[in-house]
């Protein structure tokens, strides 16, 4: 099976908790169908009653999401379905924020570029010591321009330039702790998850009219991200058509 058809997304609900799980065989990328269906279910939770909580998670103990699918980057031949395809991040960060349930998010293991906009999208980052962090776009030929609103809110402008100027380094997940891009670290993923469980239990037994109301106090001012991540978006669409692009992919490809 081509890479780009592989992937999906589940999701259970239980005692008021759901949780949504993306796999890929590459590391946990996304190519568009996992994307579509992570912000379609993201959405539907969203007016689910049964669902008081949600957590995000992938599947496995090493990589929590390699970013996009580089298969389906190179195939790219025309602009619409550049914009199409970039739009799928857009797409999760806007369920993300418009979500009217408080988002946990769970990252086990390193995040790379659109990985990384995904632990910036969620309300409440954990994440284990492996989870080290890197905006990758500009080193083949991109940019993080879709991802970068999210991160940005997170960990500002500085540590965001930081991430995106610096497309080849890692930070490590002391460092996105100190940032802001996590809540908090651990060194192992079952204390991570114990974390989880613990925070996830509480939050169900909130208010929920008072938590939608918190979430639209945290996410204030980003009325404008329908638009906005549209427009960036097409930036992508357009530059992933460039030689430039295809040739920085495939020789990023073969390392």
């Amino acid at each position: 099976m081509n890479a780009v058809d592989q992937g999906d997304v589940s999701y259970t609900i239980e005692n008021g908790i759901a949780t949504v799980e993306f796999h890929h065989p590459l590391s946990n990328s996304l190519p568009g169908k996992v994307l579509a269906k992570l912000a379609n279910t993201i959405t539907e939770l969203g007016t689910n009653d049964d669902a008081l909580v949600i957590i995000v998670r992938s599947e496995g103990e090493r990589a929590f999401c390699a970013g996009a699918s580089f298969d389906e980057l190179v195939a790219i031949d025309d602009l619409e379905v550049g914009k199409v395809f970039f739009s799928g991040f857009a797409n999760v960060i806007n369920a993300c924020r418009k979500c009217p349930k408080l988002i946990i998010g769970r990252v086990q293991g390193k995040a790379v570029g659109g990985g990384v906009g995904l632990a910036a999208s969620f309300d409440y980052t954990l994440a284990t010591k492996h989870a080290a962090v890197k905006l990758s776009e500009l080193a083949v030929g991109i940019g993080p321009f879709v991802v970068g609103p999210a991160v940005e809110r997170k960990i500002g402008l500085s540590a965001m330039s930081q991430l995106a100027i610096d497309a080849t380094e890692w930070q490590t997940a002391e460092w996105a702790r100190a940032k802001g891009l996590y809540a908090d670290i651990f060194d192992t993923a079952a204390e991570m998850d114990a974390a989880i469980s613990t925070l996830a239990n509480k939050l169900k037994n909130s208010n929920p009219e008072a938590m939608r109301l918190l979430k639209q106090v945290f996410w204030r001012g980003t009325d404008d991200w329908d638009t906005l991540l549209a427009e960036r978006a097409a930036m992508s669409g357009q530059l992933v058509l460039s030689d430039f692009t295809k040739n920085a992919i495939n020789s990023f490809k073969k390392k």
